[in-house]
């Protein structure tokens, strides 16, 4: 009959020490046969249950000592026994549970990761590195700050509905590029193991019944404009504001350009003394480079911007890289609200009564140039880069055609500045035939 061992209370196990030597030492502590306290030279204490499963001897750790005490231990033993007598090997089930841990934190990959993996994957397929920096500004201005930290194998329908919901009215081109992205990037994470099921984003039989088409809103969603008669006003306002953003809204106004190509803007496309902005086709919408000739209060503010080491940006954030959307978006909004608390009616578009964004601003050009000068409409449309018919546009990109473009921006720069300034030029006609 195998010796029974006297069965420790809590004093005297503690009062076990290593004997001295080399190896591990174990003691029997009673009360569950097999149950032992292993004590290391160092004098670190574990619990080990000797046992036989089937026909193999087995080792059993249950945890240290003294974070699991005496009456813990033997709980413990007693459980892996049970677990025995019922067929189970304990061994054999925690190197399982281990397993399918491990393979759950492979799948718990988060959703700001799975970005960085999907552009990783899928950067062949972007045609210039502009794109795939569209690709994750869009989500990290939208989709990040509410699924950033979330495992995409949790995000639900629902999540996707708070990143979409508060833009889809207001900027719904930019939302309905945002869900195809995420779209994209879940499809990805499904294929890749990390989540299971249908996708969220999915438009089709999914958001689709909880979101206005994106095609009707759009036609009664355009982008908040100054009012003509509130630009000067508007102006005079921020160039009273401090700040990198404001800076990059001023000059956005006086060129016309478009928010990410002024956040974008690096110093060695800009010729200050040539007083011209040469912008390359990977940074614009139409993939063509686009020359902007600067006016007298453009070149003056680039004048005066400090120039950081080590740092290309025109216009860099606090933290050295791009100015986000928001930033010029939150200036815009301040601007308006200061107004409001002044007593004044603030910045709103005049057919839709919202505050006016920085997009509007390419809007207000627009309808000065129409309004408030006789110059021609290609040439306001070709400052806007937007695309023409290509006859038109190889004429004005002939001849003097950045001479007669200067004298526009310097004319709508007399114009959000307060000074009241009609613009001339020849009638379209003839201009092309100088041209």
């Amino acid at each position: 009959m195998p010796k029974v061992a006297k069965e420790l209370g809590p004093l005297d196990v503690k009062r076990l020490a290593h004997p001295g030597g080399e190896g591990n030492a174990t003691f029997a502590v009673g009360g569950v046969a097999g149950l032992m306290l292993q004590i290391t030279p160092a004098g670190g204490k574990s619990w080990l249950l000797r046992t036989t499963v089937g026909d193999k001897r087995r080792e059993i750790g249950l945890g240290p000592y003294p974070e699991n005490g005496v009456a813990a231990a033997r709980d413990r033993a007693r459980e892996a026994k049970e677990k025995i007598r019922a067929g189970v090997d304990p061994v054999e089930e925690r190197k399982a549970a281990r397993a399918a841990l491990a393979a759950a934190q492979q799948r718990g990959m988060t959703f700001a990761s799975a970005v960085d993996r999907y552009l990783t994957a899928k950067l062949s397929e972007f045609k210039n590195p502009k794109h795939r920096q569209q690709w994750k500004n869009t989500l990290g201005t939208y989709a990040t700050p509410h699924l950033g930290a979330m495992l995409v194998s949790e995000i639900t329908v629902q999540d996707v509905l708070r990143v979409l919901e508060p833009i889809w009215l207001s900027k719904t081109e930019t939302a309905t590029r945002v869900r195809g992205r995420i779209e994209a990037v879940l499809a990805w994470a499904t294929v890749a193991g990390h989540r299971i099921g249908d996708n969220p984003a999915r438009w089709g039989g999914n958001l689709k019944e909880m979101l206005p088409a994106a095609p009707k809103v759009a036609k009664t969603s355009n982008q908040p404009a100054l009012q003509l008669d509130d630009v000067a006003r508007w102006m005079k306002a921020l160039r009273d504001r401090d700040g990198t953003g404001s800076r990059a809204l001023e000059f956005a106004t006086l060129t016309a350009a478009r928010s990410g190509e002024v956040r974008g803007a690096t110093w060695d496309e800009i010729d200050v003394d040539g007083a011209l902005w040469i912008i390359p086709g990977n940074r614009m919408k139409a993939g063509r480079e686009h020359r902007i000739p600067l006016c007298r209060e453009a070149v003056t503010l680039l004048k005066a911007l400090p120039r950081h080491a080590g740092n290309a940006l025109v216009f860099p954030a606090a933290k050295g890289g791009e100015l986000s959307d928001m930033t010029l978006s939150a200036t815009m909004k301040r601007l308006h609200e200061a107004d409001a608390d002044d007593g004044g009616p603030g910045f709103l578009d005049r057919v839709s009564k919202r505050p006016a964004v920085p997009h509007g601003l390419r809007s207000a050009f627009r309808d000065w140039a129409a309004e408030r000068t006789s110059y021609p409409s290609e040439m306001a449309e070709l400052a806007l880069a937007h695309t023409i018919g290509n006859k038109v546009e190889a004429a004005y990109r002939r001849g003097d055609m950045m001479q007669k473009r200067r004298e526009m921006m310097d004319a709508w720069a007399d114009f959000v500045g307060g000074r009241t300034v009609t613009g001339k030029v020849l009638p379209l006609s003839a201009s092309r035939a100088r041209a």
